[in-house]
């Protein structure tokens, strides 16, 4: 049976974002167990493979998340294995649909077949550490079947080591400089830009803004350049306290600079550039929402409360929810920013979501526990705002959502569970990324799994967006949204009204129509949607629930 609390996950796409030489771009969870029962001959129960590990963890080691200690015995890789398989047979939406793969050829130093869940696309992995052999097997033990418009049914099948996910998912911070690397194109001749940066960080202390090209990283040409390791390590994943010289071109200027700069753990900043816009705008709010992190709940309930007092106390009429860049996150946050958007009357006795799970009904879930409401209080995600305070609320009957081709998932979330309650969602920018489905972290032996369980609907019954919202479509589905598909302007800060999106919602609001096509939105939109890879800690939808 589960425990009392679970933390639920929905993830967008794992980004295949890598940069690559041609061709395009190539855990620790709740204690989570299904009930053990296998619907399938040939598998076990799950529970009766669990925690018995190749490498069992220090006996006493704590479960940071459940204050208990782990109960790992002496197993081995085939335990390991063999437990997976179990467990995605009794949990995966899909388990119907799983080859069947022997767990023999997964040892270490062998070379296996690996598949990339965001293309399907096949190829070879060697196996140099336990944990290449775990999440091998794992990523065997998917559906490999498309969508009706072609894209893999499962492209979110994914593990990470237990503690590297518990630092993400708990406290926001990751090894980085303070800037967000957008690509436009991920193979030759690639271009790397800057889409936004976080306060107080290197980056900020560099002067690194918006819109600026990363040329060189460590002397390798980001365009050409066919040193992979050291373009990708030093734009997505860099090693903190290792120092990274970068040749950029700043927005605007011709002449390209060259810094230094120290990777170090950045506590991420979720909500910025909130408040009011400039005349003739002054009642409407702005705000950008990067991240959908435990940080983020004091920082949200603080921007609803300023805009609330915005104009000597008389508020906003209008709000822009500024979401390009979030790929998810906490679904209690989704449902908390929902509730602090709608009014009272359209949050009062209905559901933000429900979920469904396989016909096993893995986690033995009655109906109410798979309901998830639109949360009236703080969910006590930081020290600074307990559990069950009284969040605010703006009261809008409309908002107009800035989107990107990496809104994903607890973001696309928020629009879903507003329309399902009759908010009008004016959706500005790109098509979503399509990530109705979700799954609970699940540890054995040091590594998490993420496997999906579970698609959510809205108070409408509503949940059909694997193919994304899309704005100004014109299709006859509710994941067709009024609105414009603008492209992303690099040019301008976000926050700042002449910024093609936000200019695009602005024009909207007042005048009912999309910006007329000028060359610069012709080439805004011809141009890549950007991309940026992070980790999956951002982009997921997770639920913390209490079963009572």
């Amino acid at each position: 049976m589960i425990g009392k609390k679970l933390k639920k996950i929905i993830i967008p796409m794992l980004l295949a974002a890598t940069l690559s030489a041609c061709g395009g771009g190539g855990g620790g969870s709740s204690s989570n167990t299904s009930s053990g029962t296998s619907g399938s001959t040939g598998f076990p129960p799950s529970t009766s493979l669990a925690e018995q590990c190749a490498v069992p963890r220090p006996a006493g080691t704590i479960n940071p998340v459940t204050g208990q200690p782990y109960n790992d015995v002496q197993g081995s890789l085939t335990t390991e294995m063999a437990w997976i398989a179990s467990y995605v047979n009794e949990t995966y939406l899909w388990y119907n649909e799983v080859p069947v793969v022997s767990s023999s050829p997964y040892v270490l130093n062998a070379t296996v077949p690996y598949v990339n869940p965001t293309t399907n696309g096949q190829s070879t992995e060697t196996l140099a550490s336990n944990y290449d052999v775990v999440d091998a097997y794992f990523n065997s033990q998917r559906t490999p079947l498309f969508t009706a418009s072609g894209k893999p049914k499962d492209q979110f099948h994914f593990t990470y080591t237990t503690a590297a996910w518990q630092a993400l998912s708990a406290a926001g911070n990751q090894a980085g400089f303070g800037f967000e690397v957008a690509l436009l194109s991920a193979s030759p001749p690639r271009q790397a830009l800057v889409a936004y940066t976080s306060p107080g960080t290197t980056a900020t202390q560099n002067n690194v803004q918006r819109g600026a090209q990363i040329l060189t990283v460590n002397g390798v040409d980001v365009a050409n350049g066919t040193d992979l390791a050291t373009l990708n390590e030093g734009l997505f994943s860099p090693v903190a306290g290792t120092s990274y010289t970068f040749q950029i071109l700043d927005q605007g200027s011709s002449t390209p600079r060259t810094i230094t700069m120290t990777a170090a753990n950045i506590t991420l900043t979720p909500v910025q550039n909130v408040g009011t816009l400039p005349a003739p705008n002054t009642s409407v709010g702005y705000i950008l929402y990067n991240d959908q992190i435990a940080t983020a709940e004091s920082e949200l309930i603080a921007a609803v409360n300023q805009l609330k007092a915005a104009n000597n106390g008389a508020g906003i009429s209008d709000l822009v929810l500024d979401i390009r860049y979030n790929g998810g996150g906490f679904l209690d946050l989704a449902s908390e920013m929902a509730f602090m958007i709608a009014s009272p009357a359209a949050t009062s006795g209905t559901v933000f979501e429900q979920d469904t799970y396989n016909n096993k009904n893995p986690f033995n879930f009655t109906t109410a526990q798979t309901t998830v409401p639109f949360f009236s209080v703080s969910q006590g995600f930081s020290t600074s705002i307990p559990a069950g305070q009284a969040l605010p609320q703006l009261g809008l009957s409309t908002v107009y959502v800035i989107t990107g081709a990496g809104t994903c998932s607890a973001s696309e979330a928020i629009m879903n569970g507003l329309l399902g309650v009759g908010v009008k969602v004016i959706q500005i920018g790109a098509t979503t990324c399509g990530k109705p489905y979700g799954f609970f972290p699940q540890d054995n032996c040091s590594t998490t799994y993420f496997a999906i369980q579970f698609e959510g609907v809205n108070n409408l019954g509503f949940g059909a967006y694997a193919d994304g919202f899309i704005p100004g479509g014109t299709g006859s589905t509710a994941n067709n949204l009024p609105g414009c598909p603008i492209g992303d302007d690099f040019s301008k800060q976000l926050g700042d009204p002449t910024e093609a999106r936000l200019a695009a919602a602005l024009q909207y609001r007042n005048t009912g129509t999309c910006p007329a096509p000028s060359a610069t939105i012709l080439k805004q939109l011809k141009q890549n949607e950007p991309i940026l890879k992070r980790s999956p800690a951002r982009e997921n939808r997770i639920l913390r629930k209490q079963l009572d």
